[in-house]
């Protein structure tokens, strides 16, 4: 028994026969090494609603005759529960896949990822055309097939089903461009992942072209190779229909002439993790949500009448930025700054924030700096970190102390508070004397 499968077991998933394992539940199967053995344990496999195929020679079934199915066959795969299914560490023909892809139409699978595999030759695709599949989802991960310039045709022949795809993911797998005739057919498409690829600012205009992704909501470009924030605003302008764009783990760098406009719907925006000195600009108008976290920040200086939600965690920042700007917002995370006070007193009076983080900073605990947190926590929510990652890095005398263990006494930090009142009294003894 391998390492894998020693791991399968400890995990709660249980042998059913050959080289396929339920999970406690009996809705998850994982079948290694594919193979004609392994052929009656994935058949026990259909009873569950997640499959999942890791391993195995597909090469061998090239040549394996598919005909047209019979009527009770068809039946059967209608009635199937599967709506998953997973195939990992694979070396896949094409050709092989366009003749299996068919059966999937008569089956309720609505999500289909490949993950760590090698697509190899060219598929025999015309026999797809017109053919609707029920997949709605569609991911890849680390795979490795031949480029998709000039694979316009295969596409084409695909394209009954492209068109109702909501959800595609290409993650991992070097890509460097996506043509914009391709583009084009996915008519219904919602979200559109394709994270650590390898694309450039050149390459998003001609993949992000006049009638391609028409109803795109959600797009990550995260961790490609980006650098022109005005170039990724420019080849944005199409997608009128974009909400959620996601540009983190770039390296976009600011364009001082840029006059560039997001598109209207944009409501989130990732920035994160690009090594950004000060926050871009222009903005999405009508913003939301921004994360501008793991950046250089040392200060914030925008103002959004519509931000709901800032993210400013692990920047350099010396202060928190005024709330004032932000008559909407409702969540603040500044987590792993260089901040010492919290702003309390604006919390106090506009009380709209109720989400705020704001641990491992080098907090000030004199008198305005813990009262300060200590006063906070009791108008918002501050998260897991407190009270143990709320820590006084000054004065000397309260250094390494929970901020929500100092004392503050009001004789001691509001002297005001305490000498006003005794004046008042003495000098209405004075009159009264008098």
């Amino acid at each position: 028994m391998n390492v894998a499968v020693l791991l399968l077991l400890g995990l709660g998933l249980l042998e059913a026969e050959g080289r396929c394992f339920f999970s406690r539940a009996q809705d998850h199967c994982v079948c290694y090494n594919l193979s004609q053995e392994s052929l009656s344990s994935i058949i026990q496999c259909l009873a569950a609603t997640v499959v999942e195929f890791r391993g195995g020679e597909l090469e061998r079934y090239v040549a394996f005759p598919i005909s047209d199915l019979d009527p009770s066959t068809t039946e059967m795969l209608g009635s199937l529960v599967i709506r998953k299914i997973i195939f990992g560490d694979l070396l896949v023909p094409e050709i092989l896949l366009a003749q299996v892809l068919r059966f999937f139409s008569y089956t309720q699978v609505q999500e289909l990822v490949f993950e760590s595999c090698i697509f190899k030759g060219r598929g025999n695709w015309a026999e797809m055309v017109s053919n609707d599949l029920p997949i709605l989802s569609l991911r890849f991960h680390n795979v490795t097939s031949a480029p998709l310039t000039g694979r316009e045709q295969d596409f084409s022949s695909l394209s009954s089903w492209l068109e109702t795809l909501q959800e595609l993911a290409v993650t991992g797998s070097h890509v460097t461009s996506l043509p914009c005739s391709i583009g084009r057919l996915f008519r219904a498409l919602r979200s559109l992942d394709v994270a650590q690829n390898s694309l450039g600012d050149e390459s998003l205009m001609p993949t992000f072209c006049e009638g391609a992704f028409p109803q795109l909501q959600v797009l990550s470009l995260q961790c490609n190779n980006l650098t022109s924030y005005h170039s990724v605003c420019e080849s944005m302008q199409l997608l009128r229909e974009l909400q959620h764009l996601d540009l983190s783990q770039n390296k976009l760098m600011a364009d001082p002439s840029s006059s560039c406009q997001w598109p209207v719907a944009l409501r989130i925006f990732n920035l994160s993790d690009n090594g950004l000195d000060e926050v871009l600009t222009p903005l999405p108008p009508s913003l939301e949500v921004l994360d501008v976290s793991c950046n250089h920040l040392h200060a914030v200086d925008i103002s959004l009448s519509s931000l709901k939600k800032l993210f400013l965690s692990q920047n350099m920042l010396q202060a928190a930025p005024s709330i004032r700007d932000y008559p909407m917002l409702d969540t603040l995370h500044l987590d792993n700054n260089s901040i010492t006070e919290l702003p309390w007193d604006e919390v106090k009076l506009l009380g709209h924030l109720r989400d705020v983080t704001a641990a491992g900073n080098p907090y000030n605990c004199s008198c305005s700096g813990a009262g300060g947190v200590q006063a906070l926590a009791g108008l918002v929510h501050l998260g897991q970190g407190w009270p143990q990652d709320y820590k006084c890095h000054s004065p000397p005398r309260c250094q390494g102390r929970l901020v929500k263990d100092v004392l503050v006494s009001v004789l001691q930090c509001n002297s005001a508070a305490v000498i006003a009142p005794v004046c008042i009294a003495l000098i209405l003894l004075g009159v009264a004397g008098t």
